[in-house]
This record gives structure tokens, sequence and C-alpha cells, in this order.
């Protein structure tokens, strides 16, 4: 909580939400490490799906790291998260199949 309280303090246009009568109905944050965007937590309630929320989260997200300076941006989608592949590709993203994505954990759970 502590780092995500520091990265909002430090760049709250990365912290979007979209609303519906009032309602939060779904959210994304965005970061920049200096060379690439990244979408990051991008999620949108049951009920507020395929009504368009997760691609305008997205564009929006891409709207403010544009501004930021940045033309490359990125996604980690876990293998069986179809739903967010599918969105992704709609959204004109492409797999990379060359660059690989190592983690050590230091616990199974985090």
């Amino acid at each position: 909580m502590e780092a995500l309280r520091a990265q909002r303090k430090d760049s709250p246009d990365l912290f979007l939400g979209a609303f519906l009568n009032g309602r939060l109905v779904g959210a994304v944050i965005a970061s920049d490490d200096g060379r690439r965007g990244w979408i990051n937590r991008l999620a949108v309630l049951p009920e507020a799906r395929g009504e368009g929320v997760a691609k305008a989260l997205v564009k929006a997200a891409e709207s403010a790291l544009r501004k930021r300076g940045r033309g490359l941006f990125c996604i980690h989608v876990e293998s069986d998260n179809a739903t967010s592949i599918k969105l992704f590709e709609e959204l004109g993203y492409a797999r990379e199949n060359e660059i690989l994505y190592f983690t050590k954990r230091e616990r199974k759970s985090y």
C-alpha cells in the first residue's frame, strides 16, 4: 500500500476511473518507466463488462502516457486470461514472443 500511495502522489494522472451515474465501474493504473508506458491493474465490474469500459480506460491510459512522451505501451497478461488477450488484440497490441518473462519468488503468494 505504501508504494501505491507514493505512486499515486507522484503520478495522479496515471490513476484513471470510469464512472456510470456517479458510480466507479472500472479503473486502471498506468506507469511510466522512462521508456515504456505500462497498463496495469485494469479492472471493470462484472455488470459493466461488454460496454466498452475497458477499451475506454486503456485508451485514456495511453493518452496520459503519450502526454509524458511515451509511444511504447506494454501489458502483462496471464496466458489463460482469454478475455484480456482478446481485448488487447482488438486494441492493436501484439504478442511479443521474443521477450521472455522471468520471476524470482521469495514467497508462493504476493
